[in-house]
């Protein structure tokens, strides 16, 4: 399954199929990370930020110690702020020219 669009993930005693594009925000949560979807919907999920990172596709990006966001869902970027649906969240200093030279890559 070398180009998969899904991953299960396991919450309240369930396996969940979550779809990658769904996926809006990543936040930390000590060893748990909070996994936010573009259905509004909220997932606790059992593993550490620096570990997820690892086994998600390129669309994924940190932009923060505590948060990473699905590049596809992003609606704008502003004063160093990402701004998906509701949500705004800094771009740290440490992730910041990495974040910019992404973005500028995407750039018509």
């Amino acid at each position: 399954m070398e180009n998969k669009t899904f991953a299960f993930i396991k919450t309240d005693k369930k396996m969940i199929k979550l779809f990658y594009d769904e996926i809006t925000v990543i936040k930390a949560l000590g060893n748990y990370v909070e996994i936010y979807t573009a259905s509004d919907r909220k997932y606790i999920y059992y593993k550490a930020l620096k570990d997820l990172i690892e086994n998600l596709p390129n669309q994924f990006m940190r932009i923060h110690n505590s948060y990473i966001i699905n590049l596809t869902n992003v609606e704008y970027f502003e004063n160093n702020q990402v701004i998906l649906k509701d949500l705004k969240i800094t771009v740290a200093k440490t992730y910041r020219e990495c974040f910019n030279t992404t973005l500028n890559k995407m750039v018509l």
